[in-house]
């Protein structure tokens, strides 16, 4: 067996690697000996089948996997005496064999950049802080008291506006056929809530308790239930009650309804949860001001395998936010022939390339530091990060977790980002952090214009 190395260009090298006929005869001389040990078949006791009956037999499967160990190896001593530190799976073709002849085959392989790390403890990192808006908290406790004020029931002759409750009966039907989930007693029904599909609530604006009316509506074409995407339908609705809110009241009964103990509980409630609903904006633009110091050290090339990869996955982002059609994968798994860019204009082309650049650069980075600083992702981070998903749809969780119990591959996608954070945190333990504070507009609006929703982690 011999291995020469054929090009060192770049990030790109190539091997070629040549195994002697007599090699491979004598390995599948080997095996078809072991084979012989142990086969059965029918007119020979076990262990004494002729080599030469076994060969017939098993000789040509035999040797595509003496041929396929035999390149193993090689491929395994020109990476490993090489020392190369792969960035993606290289790849292994035979370009020459025949029966009797030496064998020739061609191991192509790229590798990571060697990456010069900046001084953490250098850097420079802007974190942004949000005020609390007391105007936000002052309307969401008004909301809350509007919400929950108290009703008393309306006199008989009342005429039901917006913002009125009714309790009524109603059953929904397409073809005057009922349909299922279409139908409820002594429902509350606030008109203006918009919980109901458009025109029902509209069509008992005026009503008054005793009154009986049919409501013709159109179910939305993006209708949640398919069956009823789309369709006409007739709402046959008895009003038993109509009744009208009183003042809205800042109080501790408020509190108290609500599940806290005093309407200072509730207050400081809502501060956390509107502080709370901004905190991954304000995490996200964090990011990305770590991520723009670390890319102006991001001056090695990128893996054209890594490139070409996250090229493809964002330039089918951008067809589908311009509404172009993504082309789906085959049934049989395999990818269509269709470029992932097709349809792009050039400078969207260009924007892509920009952003996919960027993501395998920053992840690279990311990952030498995490390499660098022994930092890992935990199998108790994984599990917490499980829980976490599962939380998310309640009644399912064992799913959930039977679910990444039987997909690894689902499971290291949760780990890419649970890693990404621990390296980010690492960051700001490390390196000189100065708060300034933003306001809601510039937050979302950073956020919209960051390309560094994802960044990838490289093995």
């Amino acid at each position: 067996m011999e291995i020469k190395l054929s090009l060192n260009k770049g990030l790109s090298r190539e091997f070629k690697i040549e195994i002697n006929a007599s090699d491979i005869d004598k390995r599948l001389a080997e095996k078809l000996r072991e084979i012989s040990k142990s086969v059965k078949m029918p007119g020979f006791r076990p262990g004494k089948v002729p080599i030469s009956v076994v060969k017939a037999r098993y000789g040509d499967q035999s040797k595509g996997e003496v041929i396929q160990a035999m390149l193993d190896e090689a491929s395994r001593e020109a990476i490993d005496s090489n020392k190369l530190n792969l960035a993606s799976q290289p790849s292994l073709d035979i370009t020459s064999y025949e029966d009797g002849k030496d064998l020739e085959a061609m191991l192509k392989c790229e590798i990571l950049p060697d990456i010069e790390l900046p001084d953490i403890s250098a850097l420079s990192i802007a974190r942004p802080t949000l005020p609390l808006d007391e105007t936000e908290v002052t309307k969401t406790m008004q909301r809350l008291a509007s919400e929950n004020s108290p009703t008393e029931k309306a006199k008989k002759s009342y005429k039901a506006a917006l913002g009125d409750i009714v309790v009524i009966d109603f059953e929904g039907s397409i073809d005057e056929v009922p349909f299922e989930g279409g139908a409820a007693k002594d429902h509350s029904l606030e008109l203006g809530s918009n919980t109901f599909i458009p025109g029902f609530e509209d069509g008992l604006i005026g009503v008054k308790a005793g009154d009986a009316k049919n409501i013709d509506v159109l179910f939305p074409e993006n209708y949640q239930a398919s069956h009823l995407a789309g369709k006409q339908a007739v709402f046959s609705v008895k009003v038993n009650e109509v009744r009208t809110k009183g003042k809205p009241v800042l109080d501790n009964s408020l509190a108290e309804k609500l599940g806290f103990n005093d309407l200072f509980s509730l207050e400081e409630a809502v501060r956390k949860q509107i502080n709370s609903q901004h905190s991954p904006a304000l995490r996200q633009l964090l990011k990305k001001n770590i991520l723009d110091q670390l890319h102006d050290y991001a001056k090695f090339d990128v893996p054209n395998t890594l490139l070409s990869s996250e090229y493809d996955v964002v330039a089918k982002s951008m067809k589908s936010e311009q509404g172009i059609k993504v082309d789906e994968e085959k049934a049989d798994g395999q990818s269509n022939d269709k470029a992932a860019d097709e349809g792009l204009d050039q400078a969207t082309k260009k924007e892509a390339l920009d952003i996919a650049k960027r993501r395998v650069s920053l992840g690279l980075m990311l990952t030498e530091i995490g390499r660098v600083n022994d930092i890992k992702v935990s199998e108790e981070d994984t599990k917490q990060a499980i829980f976490e998903q599962a939380k998310k749809l309640p009644g399912q969780e064992k799913q959930v977790v039977e679910y990444y119990q039987k997909n690894p591959d689902a499971v290291q996608q949760l780990a890419g980002p649970l890693f990404e954070d621990k390296v980010i945190d690492y960051i700001l333990e490390i390196a000189d952090v100065a708060d300034f504070e933003t306001n809601i507009d510039e937050l979302y609006a950073s956020q919209q214009a960051s390309g560094d929703k994802k960044v990838k982690k490289t093995n």
